[in-house]
């Protein structure tokens, strides 16, 4: 697997730090706030579920996670543009502040449905903490409250990223070497 990464991008350092940094500020933004219910993290599967591990043991306040997985990509390195629910919540979250942790933010379509989808439940607030957010033209606006890191137009894996399902292991992000995917 290794040998299919062309450059490290995001160490496994870097990762620990940023996702550690961003913890540490939801829970200066929500102390207080999210009363005993505490705060919903909702974790988009697969990609985000390294992620959000990471980041609700950064949170010192009290939560609850859930997960949904939703798909845009199929075995593609583009969203197909059709999004569908793969699994859905178990939490109601009316009147609960909701987080949604997603790994990256490429085109934004997914994340910009699946956010209208979750606003329609009545949510008493809801942001987004993306581990990355990828430089890319036409991306959707999406507010992103908490943003790890900013990254090239590349085809990164690593850290719960994958293709076609490999190097989600990796414990760093790295750039897929374009003979892998082409």
């Amino acid at each position: 697997m290794h040998n299919d990464i062309s450059e490290i991008y995001f160490s496994e350092q870097d990762l620990a730090d940023r996702v550690r940094e961003m913890g540490e500020a939801i829970t200066r933004d929500y102390a207080g706030v999210a009363g005993s219910d505490g705060i919903v993290v909702i974790s988009i599967l697969r990609g985000g579920a390294v992620f959000t591990c990471d980041l609700i043991r950064a949170i010192d306040l009290p939560l609850e996670v859930d997960f949904m997985a939703v798909s845009s990509y199929g075995n593609g390195v583009k969203s197909s543009g059709v999004v569908r629910i793969l699994k859905d919540l178990n939490t109601d979250i009316r009147g609960r502040h909701v987080i949604i942790a997603e790994d990256i933010i490429d085109s934004g379509l997914t994340l910009k449905y699946l956010m209208q989808n979750l606003e329609s439940r009545g949510p008493a607030s809801m942001t987004v903490a993306a581990l990355m957010r990828k430089n890319t033209e036409n991306q959707a606006d999406i507010p992103c409250r908490y943003v790890g890191f900013t990254c090239p137009d590349k085809f990164i894996v690593g850290y719960g990223l994958d293709y076609a399902e490999r190097y989600r292991n990796l414990p760093y992000i790295g750039v897929l070497k374009p003979e892998i995917y082409q």
